[in-house]
């Protein structure tokens, strides 16, 4: 069934229905795991007629399959979360540069890579959680997280997540390589536990008492609303979040997103799906399926995520961001956050 959209997205579905008849596949690798996608791919099937063939996997997996692959990869569409993933795809070669109105139009310059080889389409808050019954004033910044008032109070994952690569080289962006190392260097002095597990880990933490303050990205805790997370969503009112740096650069932003394989076999079928990802009705489902935020501006939120109340994101060119990774590794290396 066809939910309403934007006369921009009804014109871009119409569009992909009338020029499908030159081909009927995409191969799409996608690491992204989750079930409430199906309904973006049969919204895209049912509007083009065009046949989605997945494989699935990790993400650093299918780049190297892509790469194992080369010419004769079947691979159209990498679809992967973390900028810090996008940007592995496009130094492994295995995108290739798009020009496309629809996607320039729709998705924000800061929200794409400087030379159109990937683009984001639904976004995660990076924020901080803590515990309202203990921490009367919670840090309102990243920097605080390195504060030592909160010495052995912070719950944070590993140096090898990606989400934390990704801040860390946004501050890197922002403030300079030193002062970045300095943050983190503060914030293992401030952990409660060596770095362990996943995000929603982070938050049950909290409940169990271990930690009193966590980082991090909005759509684990906003799933706690939306359904049933065992450890998490019946201790739901013991926790307060703080999206952080609101008098200064915003709350930073993780990014799920996708490009066009560099041997795309149905390259213009390919970019169809990417333009398809923009509109009203699929930024819509980004937000009521897996509690995101909508990569393009104005389109609503689920109510879950409106729970969470509205704020000021980082606008920072995570491309930009993307080119302080490996120093963002560095520092990480250095200061012995494992």
């Amino acid at each position: 069934m066809t939910r309403p959209t934007s006369t921009l997205a009804a014109a871009t579905l119409l569009a992909l229905s009338t020029s499908a008849a030159t081909a009927d596949e995409l191969n799409l690798y996608s690491s992204r795991h989750y079930d409430t996608d199906e309904r973006l791919y049969a919204d895209f099937e049912e509007a083009t007629g065009i046949t989605i063939n997945r494989i699935e996997g990790d993400a650093d997996e299918l780049i190297a399959r892509m790469q194992a692959e080369g010419a004769n990869s079947p691979a159209d569409i990498l679809l992967t979360v973390d900028t810090s993933r996008l940007e592995r795809a496009r130094l492994a070669g295995v995108l290739q540069p798009v020009e496309s109105e629809i996607l320039e139009t729709r998705v924000p310059s800061y929200l794409q890579d400087a030379g159109n080889e990937w683009f984001g389409f639904s976004q995660r808050a990076r924020i901080i959680f803590y515990d309202k019954n203990d921490v009367p004033n919670p840090p309102q910044t990243y920097s605080a997280l390195a504060d030592p008032a909160f010495k052995g109070k912070v719950c944070i994952r590993s140096s090898t997540n990606t989400y934390n690569q990704t801040l860390l080289a946004s501050i890197v962006t922002h403030e300079g390589e030193e002062a970045a190392k300095a943050w983190a260097a503060g914030v293992v002095a401030n952990m409660a536990r060596d770095p362990q597990g996943g995000d929603t880990d982070q938050l049950r933490a909290i409940v169990s008492g271990e930690c009193d303050i966590a980082v991090s990205n909005t759509y684990y805790f906003a799933r706690s609303i939306r359904t049933d997370v065992k450890g998490l969503s019946e201790h739901r009112d013991m926790i307060g979040w703080v999206f952080p740096d609101q008098d200064g650069n915003g709350a930073h932003m993780n990014l799920s997103g996708g490009g066009v394989a560099v041997n795309a076999p149905h390259r213009e079928n390919a970019i169809k799906f990417l333009e398809y990802l923009t509109s009203d009705s699929a930024q819509k489902y980004f937000s009521a399926g897996n509690d995101e935020y909508p990569a393009v501006p104005g389109v609503g939120l689920s109510p879950a995520i409106a729970e969470l109340g509205i704020f000021k994101p980082d606008d920072v060119s995570l491309s930009d961001v993307a080119a302080n990774l490996p120093v963002a590794q560095k520092i990480f290396n250095e200061v012995g956050w494992k």
